[in-house]
């Protein structure tokens, strides 16, 4: 499945039916009158957060949704049917941005979040609602009420527990397949991750969602490189995993260089928590890690952790990190609470 994080697409809801111009004429029936009904509802443009989906690909191919008009309305005061609703499914942290994309429309960011973007037009009244005390048989009736229309972007931005980042061929890809069943594509040049790719690790009984993105480089806020578009993907990950290459030629240097794109991108990201891993220390001797370690604790004042993504080395320690970082689950809190002998009243 290709993944595409961004679509323009059109909608447009439902047109209300007209209403019916009838008169009523029955035997025995002294007077009879109008009994034109009115017209139906136009279809809403309803727009719902589903599980299971990752990417937009699907709206690069269907660009344009209409839902349905209204039924016109017919004699006997009846009403016309009203359109149905068009629902537009989306993935779990699509947002919904104005035409300009200037303005955020909507977040959807828990399954089965549902909003009605565009309301349908009403129905057109039927000559029955006309009929006064001097005009006892009208033939004017309403036609129905414009729907509403808009052109608006669609963003993923991927919800995940650990957001990845480094340079490139930090050997982030590496790892996440190490981690998890993602099979992203590595290579001995940079840039083989051209976009973000999920994979969930189970550790502890617990599962955690890691979202790996391109590596940055210096200027990608300019778009040096892939640029730091994919950076909207980690805005809502819970902690960072800054990967560092040890056989770089300066890996203080690296962590700068990502840490000063984070703090251009903004959105907060450089307030996230951190863990720092070592990546590639099996290619090292004991002497040569332990001084650069030594430096990147000087520089960053994190704890640093020496790993090997290829050799499985301190990967269990890392994920031991990173689900002490990030916060339980309201319903795993409560399950764990009434096993350690919490009570609550019935």
């Amino acid at each position: 499945m290709h993944f595409l994080d961004q679509a323009k697409i059109y909608m447009s809801s439902g047109t209300g039916g007209p209403g019916a111009v009838a008169f009523r004429r029955e035997k025995f029936i002294e007077y009879g009158g109008p009994d034109g009904g009115n017209g139906g509802k136009g279809g809403d443009i309803v727009i719902e957060a589903i599980p299971g989906l990752n990417t937009l690909i699907d709206f690069r191919y269907t660009q344009h949704f209409r839902a349905p008009r209204g039924k016109g309305g017919a004699g006997s005061n009846m009403t016309g049917g009203g359109g149905k609703d068009l629902v537009i499914r989306v993935p779990v942290g699509t947002q919904v941005l104005s035409e300009d994309k200037e303005h955020v429309l909507a977040d959807f960011t828990k399954a089965g979040e549902r909003r009605v973007f565009l309301r349908g037009g009403d129905g057109g009244r039927g000559n029955a609602s006309y009929k006064t005390s001097t005009n006892r048989a009208p033939r004017q009736h309403g036609t129905g009420w414009p729907g509403e229309e808009a052109w608006v972007w669609l963003r993923l931005k991927l919800l995940a527990d650990v957001g990845l980042l480094g340079l490139p061929n930090a050997g982030k890809s590496t790892f996440i397949n190490a981690v998890t069943n993602a099979q992203a594509k590595v290579g001995a040049y940079p840039f083989t991750t051209v976009r973000p790719q999920l994979g969930v690790a189970t550790h502890n009984h617990r599962e955690i969602v890691i979202a790996d993105i391109p590596g940055l480089i210096a200027g990608a806020a300019d778009g040096a490189g892939i640029g730091d578009r994919f950076l909207g993907h980690i805005e809502r990950c819970r902690v960072l995993l800054h990967l560092i290459d040890a056989t770089g030629d300066n890996p203080v240097k690296a962590w700068r260089t990502v840490r000063k794109e984070l703090d251009i991108y903004g959105a907060g990201l450089t307030d996230k928590p951190e863990v720092i891993g070592l990546n590639k220390v099996d290619a090292l001797d004991a002497k040569e890690i332990k001084a650069i370690t030594a430096k990147l604790k000087r520089a960053t004042g994190c704890e640093i952790m020496p790993m090997s993504g290829a050799a499985g080395t301190g990967i269990e320690v890392v994920l031991d990190r990173l689900s002490d970082a990030i916060p339980m689950p309201e319903e795993v809190a409560r399950a764990a609470g009434e096993v350690e002998g919490e009570w609550s009243p019935v």
